[in-house]
């Protein structure tokens, strides 16, 4: 990649230094911390104008991926309605239209019947007029059917207004509140629970009531999590019976109880908080059936009466298998189903009722790939013999199938059409598994056009990880990645230890004071992909994200000769000084995944990867470093002051880019043609980089 005239900005460098267990941190750029200095704004600026003068040579080469991208969309589309009492519900998205429209018809019969009017509920495109970003938060209908609740972020901050909305007439109450997370509505469809966030932490620690009509200030704090671990969250069971104050941290969760038809009632405790112990409940016929983890880490499931919530009178259902960690667990009238995950892939086994207490026939819904993602859909009914549930692959578009519970057979109801020529045949998915350097198997999940791989070939090679907060790879279907396969890339993804592919316990062998093992694991996927012959050695790329962007920063300190080219996208890299800091948002709760730094066999072992500590005098590969201004979870001056950093001890000349969304957050643009565009400018800088542009 040619490089302009314009220089990359050099950052002045201002020493604050922080010393802690008899070490000295080092930090010549925390003055980045200030978003409202002109200083600050300009150096961001700067950046961004050397970045684009880089890449003026690609112009061309996004415009082309993005007009590619956007032939495999189709842009005028319609979600798979779904039943939820009188009303079928859907999304539309309209060619043009950077956002969804949120629309229902009438439920004359169980059929959906297109004939009847349409009735928009919310169209985000009117609500994003005149405002560089919008999000939804939070979006719920009243049990009557005649009020929306719903939440809005127009900055990208993840601060989200409380707005209702009067579905008769289209307009917007008085009513409002502010920093709002979750919403429930109780059963009288007058009375409202939410949850607030702490402004400086934006840790939701408050559950209030509200009563339409009335004020934010006269809402009634219902509790308040004193606990800097915890967040609160509001919901309800599946059958609408029970409202669920729920708090949890990284590792330990309590909830509690309150009928919906009396939201001004006092909420009673399930089971109080032991510590490594997570559960979540639903309600069916007076019983509490309860997901839980007090039995092993692989959760089981076990029921309890409504009178007698407490960990003393309950009876297990469903027990724990040793070797498929129980993911998530539905609950309805006749039948429940068990999400779980065998070999890292996900399965679903439908479970009827018998007729008296316990369970009756049981049958696992069969899935035709190798690598594939699956989950159920959704299922606001309560009582239904149906089951909605999602499937897609690297290879196969998304689709939306109905399960018939009593004839055990699946319906395709959708898949996304995928126009611009495509055909699945083209390309092949596989599964791999590597070994790791204390010979744990780590399975990957490849993906490429078949006519353009041969083993032992010279394809350029793109991997991507993420590695943290038990978090399981999803593994679907991108039109976007097409553009990728088309031009030679092998794309694989690594299921490396810190995410949540073999339960809990994988996550756990990769966080804390072993997360160094998420970065070997990835590098041995890396070389072993090579090894096996899936691509060249000179001609790797990789991307990840958030605390994947941390996985970028540690892997390239370690083995930078190993990557061609980096896409490190809100990366976490500044892990010292932000985990000293509890006043920034998610510090003290995330002291559960990397430690707490205070401690100082934490600080030695936090202090051992972190990517901003540990960089050194070297050649690096090239890279392209994104952030946003408004990030709320990983802040912009992270990036910035790496960036900063990297400038002044690289010695050779691949390019170092940082870019900055002024007007976004975590996620990057809202609007969904803008976000196609960044994805084309990452794409074009990735392919440059790897000699695969044509």
């Amino acid at each position: 990649m040619t490089q302009s005239i314009i220089q990359p900005p050099q950052a002045r460098q201002e020493p604050t230094p922080t010393t802690l267990h008899g070490q000295t941190l080092e930090d010549n750029y925390r003055w980045m911390r200030d978003k409202s200095s002109p200083e600050v704004l300009a150096h961001l600026e700067a950046e961004n104008a050397y970045t684009l003068s880089v890449m003026a040579g690609t112009e061309g080469l996004q415009k082309k991926l993005y007009d590619e991208m956007l032939s495999h969309i189709k842009e005028t589309d319609v979600s798979a309605p779904y039943r939820n009492r009188g009303w079928f519900y859907y999304v539309r998205t309209v060619e043009g239209k950077q956002y969804p429209i949120h629309c229902r018809r009438l439920a004359l019969g169980a059929a959906y019947d297109e004939s009847q009017p349409e009735e928009i509920l919310l169209d985000v495109n009117q609500l994003a007029e005149g405002q560089p970003f919008m999000a939804l938060g939070a979006l719920t209908v009243s049990m009557d059917d005649t009020k929306l609740a719903y939440s809005t972020d127009n900055t990208g901050f993840r601060q989200y207004t409380l707005h209702i909305r009067d579905l008769k007439t289209g307009l917007d109450l008085p009513d409002t509140a502010e920093r709002v997370g979750s919403i429930a509505w109780a059963a009288d469809s007058h009375t409202l629970l939410y949850t607030t966030e702490d402004e400086m932490t934006k840790r939701h620690d408050r559950l209030f009531r509200h009563r339409l009509g009335d004020s934010s200030e006269s809402d009634v704090l219902i509790y308040e999590e004193k606990d800097e671990r915890f967040n609160l969250g509001v919901g309800k069971t599946r059958d609408n019976e029970y409202l669920l104050m729920e708090a949890g941290s990284h590792t330990t969760s309590e909830c509690r109880f309150l009928s919906a038809k009396t939201p001004e009632g006092e909420f009673r405790m399930i089971a109080p908080r032991v510590d490594e112990q997570e559960y979540s409940v639903d309600h069916r016929k007076g019983l509490f059936y309860i997901r839980t983890n007090d039995a092993g880490k692989n959760f089981r499931v076990v029921t309890t009466r409504v009178e007698t919530p407490e960990r003393d009178f309950w009876e297990e259902l469903i027990p724990l298998e040793a070797d498929a960690p129980l993911e998530d667990f539905d609950v309805f009238d006749s039948f429940c189903v068990c999400s779980r995950r065998r070999l890292g892939l996900p399965t679903l086994t439908v479970i009827e009722f018998g007729m008296a207490k316990g369970l009756g026939r049981s049958r696992e819904i069969e899935f035709p790939e190798p690598v594939y993602a699956a989950a159920t859909n959704m299922n606001p009914e309560f009582a239904t013999e149906k089951l909605r549930y999602s499937y897609t692959s690297l290879v196969s578009p998304a689709s939306v199938y109905e399960y018939d519970v009593r004839l055990g057979t699946s319906q395709l109801l959708k898949q996304q059409e995928v126009p611009g020529d495509f055909d699945s045949a083209r390309y092949a998915s596989e599964r791999v598994w590597v070994e790791a350097s204390d010979g744990v198997k780590i399975p990957v999940s490849v993906v490429y056009r078949r006519d353009s791989f041969t083993r032992n070939s010279t394809n350029p090679v793109y991997v991507y990880g993420y590695g943290s907060y038990g978090y399981p790879l999803p593994i679907g279907f991108s039109s976007s990645r097409l553009s990728l396969l088309d031009r030679g890339v092998v794309i694989a993804y690594a299921h490396i230890r810190g995410g949540g592919e073999m339960g809990d316990s994988w996550h756990d062998a990769g966080k804390m004071m072993v997360k160094r093992n998420t970065f070997s694991d990835f590098i041995a996927v890396t070389e072993q992909l090579i090894a096996k012959g899936y691509g060249a050695r000179d001609r790797v790329g990789i991307e990840g994200g958030s605390a994947g962007g941390l996985l970028m920063g540690a892997v390239v300190n370690e083995r930078p000769e190993l990557f061609r080219v980096v896409l490190s996208h809100v990366p976490f890299v500044d892990v010292m000084n932000t985990m000293l800091d509890a006043s920034l948002p998610l510090t003290v709760a995330e002291y559960e995944e990397w430690g707490n730094p205070n401690e100082a066999e934490a600080f030695e072992y936090m202090r051992s990867y972190s990517p901003y500590d540990n960089l050194k005098t070297g050649e690096y590969p090239a890279m392209l470093v994104k952030t946003s201004l408004n990030d709320s979870q990983v802040m912009y001056w992270e990036p910035a002051k790496y960036v900063a950093k990297l400038r002044t001890l690289k010695t050779n000349t691949a390019p170092l880019l940082l870019h900055i969304n002024m007007d976004a957050g975590h996620g990057g643009a809202s609007g969904r043609y803008d976000y196609l565009k960044e994805i084309a400018f990452d794409y074009a800088f990735l392919l440059a980089e790897l000699g695969a542009a044509d």
